[in-house]
């Protein structure tokens, strides 16, 4: 059987977005085995979902797996589902969808990754157990996305001293409170993990317009920040792993 599969994700001014779901879209097709893979936005700047729906409905498959690429279920995801699966009564081809990047073993093992992987790159060789966690994540007034975040948190903490996590807006605590709660816990080693697909303008602006200050404010010795989730290999892993939960049953 012919597969294709395409990726939605909210969208984002900045060319590394793009970039790196080329690169994402590339490695699913080979490790996949797909015979074609692409990539669109909900919203801000195109291809939109209209972009990519034509491209892939002029491709010769006879299914295709559509990807929500969400950190957090909610509204968002619903609106992307439901703008795809409008084509579907215009085409033969099998639409199968996916469950957003939310709530799944993989995305623990891609946080744990990015953490022990910076202890590595900065030449910190404290055991885990003695090392502290703090997730930044967006914020949002969906209450799945606290679910979806806590998850992770909880599946973390085994491994750590401590693990928290805090928000960029929205909802709390902020980036200043969950740097002071860090610092009550007097760290050894800090690891803080920027939980974003993307190095857009949140990564790269907006949160350290609040964490920096927040750092200074607190003094404290052993802090170090992860790279954001995006082109992890383990974020391939948790897409393929999303996509056959759905081809398998099917």
């Amino acid at each position: 059987m012919k597969r294709g599969l395409m990726i939605i994700d909210r969208g984002s001014r900045e060319r590394e977005a793009g970039e790196e779901l080329e690169m994402i879209c590339e490695k699913v097709k080979e490790k996949g085995n797909y015979d074609f893979t692409e990539f669109c936005f909900l919203e801000v700047v195109p291809p939109f979902i209209e972009d990519g729906m034509d491209t892939c409905l002029k491709k010769d498959v006879e299914q295709m797996t559509i990807v929500p690429y969400f950190l957090y279920p909610g509204r968002k995801v619903k609106i992307a589902v439901a703008d795809a699966m409008k084509y579907q009564k215009d085409t033969k081809i099998k639409f199968l969808v996916t469950k957003p990047m939310t709530m799944h073993k993989k995305l623990v093992e891609l946080v744990d990754n990015r953490v022990t992987t910076t202890l590595k790159e900065n030449s910190i060789d404290t055991p885990k157990e003695n090392v502290d966690v703090l997730i930044i994540g967006h914020g949002s007034k969906d209450p799945n996305s606290g679910i979806s975040i806590d998850y992770v948190v909880d599946e973390l903490k085994p491994s750590y001293r401590n693990v928290s996590r805090c928000y960029l807006e929205i909802e709390g605590p902020t980036i200043e409170e969950g740097i002071q709660a860090c610092k009550k816990n007097n760290p050894e080693v800090l690891i803080i993990v920027f939980y974003f697909l993307h190095e857009g303008a949140h990564v790269k602006i907006d949160v350290n317009n609040d964490l920096l200050p927040a750092l200074d404010n607190a003094n404290l010795n052993k802090v170090f920040v992860t790279k954001h989730l995006g082109t992890d290999e383990k974020m391939i892993d948790l897409i393929l792993e999303r996509a056959r939960e759905v081809e398998n049953a099917n």
